[in-house]
């Protein structure tokens, strides 16, 4: 069905372990909440919607279930700027978060994400860090140049967890040359580095 391919196209990106990927829902309202044991997160797949009749369905009129359609393109940007690297996150399944795809829809946030084997790397404004695999090269699986959260590199010039740069993925094309590099940082600060060897 076309919808069906949408949400591929749109809402999925290459596992990185090929093992089965953990998954969790939220019903509009609620949040959605992400954890790993061991390694970080990685989002392989969101969507912010509704793709079936029966999931958060409880107590809600058909006309708020029948749109089976329902797709936020921008879904799993959302969920991978605000949890890939990270050990925990909760996002809030709400419209004001990912907005709304499906007007009178009761929607629901579906994610599936896997637990890699990473090591990660905090830079704090204007420093300079060495990044070093033992064996192999540098994979940067993740980056952010910002913040996400108050504590990490405190500084009183701080005031909201929610920063993110597109621009930080132009890290990922010095990935795999060699099994050492520096990052220099700028103001704000680089969130983190996730990487992991290849």
């Amino acid at each position: 069905m076309a919808g069906d391919v949408k949400w591929r196209e749109y809402s999925m990106k290459e596992s990185f372990t090929g093992a089965e990927a953990k998954i969790t829902q939220a019903c509009e309202g609620g949040s959605a909440y992400l954890s790993c044991d061991f390694g970080f997160i990685t989002v392989i797949k969101a969507n912010y919607g509704r793709t079936d009749r029966s999931t958060c369905a409880s107590g809600r009129p058909a006309n708020q279930i029948s749109n089976t359609h329902c797709f936020q393109e921008t879904s799993l940007h959302t969920m991978s700027s605000r949890c890939d690297g990270s050990k925990s996150c909760s996002v809030p399944a709400v419209n004001s978060v990912f907005s709304d795809p499906c007007v009178g829809t009761y929607k629901y946030l579906d994610v599936s994400y896997e637990c890699i084997p990473a090591i990660r790397s905090v830079i704090c404004e204007y420093t300079q860090s060495v990044i070093v695999c033992d064996t192999g090269a540098i994979f940067v699986h993740h980056a952010n140049y910002g913040r996400r959260d108050l504590v990490t590199c405190p500084h009183h010039l701080a005031t909201t967890p929610h920063c993110y740069s597109p621009q930080t993925s132009s890290l990922r094309s010095r990935q795999g040359r060699s099994s050492e590099d520096a990052v220099n940082i700028g103001p704000n600060r680089l969130d983190s580095i996730t990487l992991y060897r290849r």
